[in-house]
């Protein structure tokens, strides 16, 4: 959660001075395509180390793709921290990770649950990892909330039933929600911030959709070269956004033609035991993998 950053600036630079990297002798050069991941963790997180350290190093290489990016830049940090500790305090109880792009620095809470759109520890790394590339790929420069969560969100997760169903209840129940109130939203708790990145990633997604999956990329390349975010959009989809936000609304005639059913009683109950469902189903799947998360460190 790149948000959570602003608020924890002076424990994530005593974190960087307390860090220490201990690498091994000279190694053989070698091409590179995914950035080297260096994991930090206190003794009683060596579980949740090990899961992080197993992570798949090779999902990264989408979203090297999907943001431009063809040098994977130095390594990232990764430290897991505490509840204890004051990165910990600083940071909402909501917020299992966020990530400093330019200290290339992700923290993460092993001790806390994964909240939408994150199932696991491993997503949350793998979407926080994306927004250092995120900033890597526009240099640093600002970028709107809710193009940087979206386009990680894109980036680390593949569009399942449950982000469908979010999307139609925002779509079937809601007023429209222009971009900057998604922005908004980024900043309050619980459902509000669910909805945030429910949006977004539709948002982006049904750009890469209209536009092609070069598109972020070519928006993050203007933006490191000194444009702002509105031109660099407008340049690659020549689209203001708020032509760009009118047509994701008006896009799918599907909203039109079952809108009307969506919004009576048997439409929301429809609603409803979909989202129940998915809730279910991700319960199951949640139990399952800390059962054998147990198995595995033998506490079962």
């Amino acid at each position: 959660m790149r948000m959570a950053a602003k608020c924890c600036r002076t424990s994530v630079a005593l974190l960087l001075t307390m860090i220490s990297v201990h690498r091994a002798g000279a190694q053989p050069l070698e091409v590179r395509t995914v950035p080297d991941l260096l994991i930090e963790a206190p003794p009683e997180f060596a579980g949740a180390r090990a899961r992080v350290q197993s992570f798949d190093r090779q999902r990264l290489s989408g979203v090297m793709r999907l943001v431009g990016l063809s040098d994977p830049g130095p390594p990232i940090r990764v430290y897991l921290a505490p509840e204890e500790s004051d990165l910990a305090r600083q940071t909402p109880d909501a917020i299992a990770g966020f990530a400093v792009g330019a200290d290339s620095l992700v923290v993460l809470f092993p001790s806390r649950s994964a909240a939408y759109p994150d199932d696991s520890l491993e997503d949350v790394l793998h979407h926080e990892v994306a927004h250092v590339l995120i900033a890597r790929a526009s240099g640093g420069r600002p970028l709107p909330a809710w193009f940087h969560e979206g386009l990680a969100t894109t980036a680390e997760r593949t569009w399942g039933l449950e982000d469908q169903v979010r999307v139609l209840r925002e779509r079937a129940l809601s007023s429209r929600t222009s971009l900057d109130e998604v922005n908004a939203l980024f900043g309050q708790e619980g459902g509000s911030r669910s909805r945030a990145y429910a949006l977004a990633g539709a948002f982006v997604r049904d750009l890469v959709s209209v536009h092609g999956p070069s598109a972020p990329g070519a928006i993050l390349r203007g933006v490191a070269a000194g444009q702002s975010f509105d031109r660099a959009f407008a340049e690659v989809t020549g689209l203001s956004l708020g032509d760009a936000e009118a047509a994701f609304w008006n896009r799918r005639p599907f909203w039109v033609r079952w809108g009307p059913f969506l919004m009576t009683s048997a439409g929301l109950w429809m609603i409803v035991t979909l989202i129940a469902l998915v809730a279910f189903v991700r319960r199951r799947q949640k139990s399952a993998a800390l059962r054998k998360r147990w198995t595995d460190e033998g506490l079962d």
